[in-house]
């Protein structure tokens, strides 16, 4: 593929907003791998496969999307990728500052790979799987917020916290 992008994250879980960039960028690039990261310093409520069979599930309409779990350096998965395009979102101006270093350390540890950054819908400008997580817990409506089968494996992980309580 000439035009092969990665669009890495932890994802836990997946919300309209990431579905969002990974459409617009299946649109941009030939072949997009959306690239789930285990990321166990974050302590993810869901474990990797879990993660990686969501996406899976609510990207089935796209042709040229894959989605990989991958553990390690994000440059290391991208070499093995062989992409040469690093997609990542911008919701505010807050996370411009994070985002332009952490180009910045890839580009030096990876000069092939060219970041670029997509902002969400201003409907999905806030939405963060932190946010998500935490109104779900306490019971609150996230449907808006998450694709239909996210929002039944939220639902059940409340429930069963629920009846373990």
């Amino acid at each position: 593929m000439k035009n092969k992008a990665i669009y890495p994250g932890t994802f836990d879980p997946v919300t309209n907003g990431h579905l969002d960039l990974i459409e617009r960028a299946a649109t941009l690039c030939d072949q997009v791998v959306v690239g789930v990261a285990a990321s166990p310093s974050k302590k993810p409520r869901y474990d990797l496969q879990q993660r990686v069979d969501m996406i899976t599930e609510i990207t089935t309409h796209l042709d040229n999307v894959t989605v990989v779990g991958f553990s390690g350096l994000l440059v290391d998965f991208a070499k093995e990728q062989n992409a040469k395009v690093l997609i990542r979102g911008l919701r505010a101006v807050s996370d411009f500052e994070y985002e332009f270093q952490l180009a910045n350390m890839n580009r030096r540890l990876y000069p092939e790979l060219e970041s670029v950054f997509l902002t969400p819908a201003e409907e999905n400008s806030f939405i963060s799987s932190t946010l998500v997580k935490e109104v779900s817990l306490h019971g609150g409506d996230v449907s808006e917020f998450v694709h239909p089968h996210v929002k039944q494996i939220l639902d059940k992980t409340v429930f069963n916290k629920a009846n373990q309580s």
